[in-house]
């Protein structure tokens, strides 16, 4: 029987889940799915530029875990550029560490420890907030991780 998948450490929810090609319908596309985990991959090796080890350490995970990873993540992302796909992120067996929040009325956003449950906007006080971890399905279950 094969051990239990480890989560893995994702810093934050994408802003953004959905890209496709300018003048293209979304439903004569076939879709490429790039998993949270992948997408962290991505950030951390390319944007934020960490090497491999220290990135893998980010996430929890084993640098060849986190190669496998980031290897699958760019061949996803080529596909996407190359054939002209559409891009979702979605899925993965991850935590959250941060949140990201966005106001409905008055348009603030801002990110917080996924630890801290919030009711209301810093900015104006609405409760009318847009929870980027409860779009992917996660929220109480990242809050909880410590304790597991």
């Amino acid at each position: 029987m094969p051990r239990p998948k480890i989560r893995r450490m994702v810093a934050s929810p994408p802003r953004f889940s959905s890209f496709k090609p300018v003048g293209v319908r979304r439903a004569s596309l076939e879709r490429i799915v790039l998993s949270l985990d992948e997408a962290e991959a991505i950030k951390l090796a390319n944007f934020d530029k960490l090497g491999q080890q220290e990135a893998s350490e980010e996430m929890g995970v084993s640098r060849p875990t986190f190669t496998r990873l980031l290897d699958s993540a760019q061949q996803k992302i080529a596909d996407f550029l190359i054939n002209g796909k559409e891009l979702i992120i979605e899925g993965g067996n991850i935590h959250f560490r941060e949140n990201f929040y966005e106001c409905l009325d008055c348009g603030h956003k801002f990110k917080i420890d996924i630890e801290i449950d919030v009711k209301q906007c810093p900015s104006c006080g609405s409760t009318n907030l847009l929870d980027f971890a409860g779009r992917f399905g996660h929220g109480r279950c990242c809050r909880r991780r410590g304790r597991n």
